[in-house]
């Protein structure tokens, strides 16, 4: 968990809503390291990229444009781009991923019809790190999962809450339907 204090040290400055994302979400939110992690991501909403920028005034950034980074210089970002790799002088490095909220609401950027609520968007550790909710972060998970994104939903599916298993079973039957997760599902009837 080391990997995700730094980040929050990194973050200190950062006065709008964030959190660590994949795998690292789901370990903070189980509480203790589950398996490798290879890199770190940090989501923050799309409205926040601009002060972000300005807060890590040491980091230089690059945007994903159709699999390629490019520099970020100081332009707005809009979708279809949602990721940012940052690298700063000590040779650290993180992934930015940019989130939509809309009218209090987090929407899914793969489908608009996907919402959830924005103030139930990034929990936080007892040691003040916020990460972002494990359902979200399963949800991107979901599309073409890797061994590791099984892992991480068998580790943290059994601590989720019956509301949450709900929203994440529907999301998922209109994201992926058919997908092997809605079965496991606590609680829901399929």
């Amino acid at each position: 968990m080391e990997a995700c204090q730094k980040v929050a040290a990194w973050m200190n400055s950062y006065d709008r809503p964030w959190g660590i994302a994949g795998g690292w979400a789901i370990d903070l939110f189980v509480g203790n390291e589950t398996r490798d992690h290879s890199d770190i991501e940090i989501a923050v909403l799309r409205k926040g990229q601009h002060r972000l920028k300005n807060e890590l005034i040491d980091w230089s950034f690059q945007k994903a444009v159709k699999g390629k980074l490019v520099e970020w210089k100081s332009e707005t970002l809009e979708l279809p781009i949602h990721e940012l790799h940052g690298n700063d002088k000590r040779g650290e490095h993180m992934e930015v991923l940019l989130n939509e909220v809309k009218n209090d609401l987090w929407v899914f950027r793969r489908d608009s019809t996907i919402t959830f609520p924005s103030s139930k968007l990034f929990l936080i550790t007892d040691e003040g790190i916020p990460y972002l909710h494990p359902v979200v972060v399963l949800l991107y998970k979901a599309k073409n999962p890797r061994e590791k994104d099984h892992a991480d939903f068998h580790t943290v599916k059994d601590l989720l809450g019956d509301e949450d298993q709900r929203w994440l079973c529907n999301a998922l039957k209109i994201h992926v339907p058919g997908h092997p997760w809605i079965s496991e599902l606590r609680g829901v009837t399929v």
